[in-house]
């Protein structure tokens, strides 16, 4: 059995890596598709029917794209850097439980489409999630340019301070479930979504998601409106795509650990099974990802401190008491 085992992990590995790799991708176009369609223009649409061929148009010129590291870089740092944007992108995701177990056909085997399933499940997430930002700031520090620099600098401003309210949004709601179980937390919901209980926490940690996976209007890491591209302005080729892929991947888990955590996770939903009730939920929180960088500019940084310090804090401490005190 332990050798039915490891090779069901192998399997899982290799399909959360070449699923969400792939999807990484597609979500670019519908990204771009969705925006065009909000601000009234096109998109994609040279490169096969409706420029669906677009996706493997940037694939193919991402890898084969000339590999430029500036002559006085930090070269094995800034070689390593998108590495690990990528790499801690698809660990967070190992404890993730994305669709409910089933039964492979003509066989009594039961899969759990979950590659660990540990009890502090949570705060295994959240944690490699924070290693991740580590990516962007050695990449910015190591590339020897000035930009890069302030780009490096603005990630450890932006996500350490979001970081710390992600945490606290999550609190209330694991004072409720009693466990950091994400399989435990999607089981007490069967009855009810706990974001019906907890609106604030769901809003706070969507908002704190949106500046942890550098997302309009919190993309201050790159904030490609400058000419410059932040802690990314040295990176070409699949070097660059795997700072993308990364940020990609990232809004896939805050999606799914939305959907686990509050919106009732893969418990059937009405008439609707509940493989496919988890998979429209994080396509409905995908899309609002994208909705928000249609309709919303960007901010400063001293109004991002602002709202972080100064609003989403004192809320999500303030969840946190009264959650405590109705528990009590």
């Amino acid at each position: 059995m332990e050798g039915y085992y490891i090779i069901e992990t192998i399997i899982k590995v290799i399909v959360i890596l070449t699923v969400f790799s792939a999807l990484a991708g597609i979500t670019t176009y519908f990204e771009r598709k969705v925006l065009a369609f909000m601000q009234r223009r096109l998109g994609p649409m040279h490169v096969g029917p409706y420029g669906i061929l677009q996706v493997a148009a940037d694939g193919i010129k991402l890898f084969t794209k000339e590999d430029i590291v500036p002559q006085n870089a930090v070269k094995p740092i800034f070689m390593i850097a998108p590495v690990i944007a990528a790499a801690t992108a698809f660990i967070a995701m190992s404890a993730v439980p994305f669709l409910p177990e089933f039964t492979l056909p003509f066989t009594d085997y039961v899969v759990q489409p979950i590659v660990a399933d540990i009890n502090v499940g949570v705060l295994f997430v959240v944690g490699v999630m924070a290693v991740g930002m580590y990516a962007p700031l050695l990449g910015g520090m190591a590339s020897n340019n000035k930009w890069s620099l302030l780009g490096a600098a603005r990630t450890v401003i932006q996500m350490l301070s979001f970081e710390v309210v992600t945490g606290l949004s999550l609190i209330a709601p694991l004072m409720m479930v009693g466990s950091l179980s994400l399989i435990d937390i999607n089981n007490y919901q069967d009855t009810g979504w706990i974001v019906w209980s907890q609106p604030i926490a769901f809003i706070l940690y969507i908002i704190s998601g949106y500046a942890e996976t550098n997302r309009t209007p919190f993309d201050l890491l790159e904030h490609e409106a400058e000419i410059i591209t932040g802690y990314a302005t040295e990176y070409s080729g699949i070097r660059w795509g795997l700072f993308a892929i990364g940020e990609y991947a990232n809004m896939f888990t805050v999606s799914f650990i939305a959907a686990l955590v509050f919106l009732g996770g893969f418990n059937p939903m009405w008439f609707i099974p509940g493989g496919i009730a988890i998979l429209l939920k994080v396509s409905a929180i995908i899309f609002f990802f994208l909705w928000v960088r249609a309709a919303w500019p960007h901010v400063r940084p001293d109004q991002l401190m602002w709202l972080c310090w100064k609003v989403l804090m004192p809320l999500a401490l303030l969840n946190i008491l009264i959650t405590g005190i109705v528990l009590i």
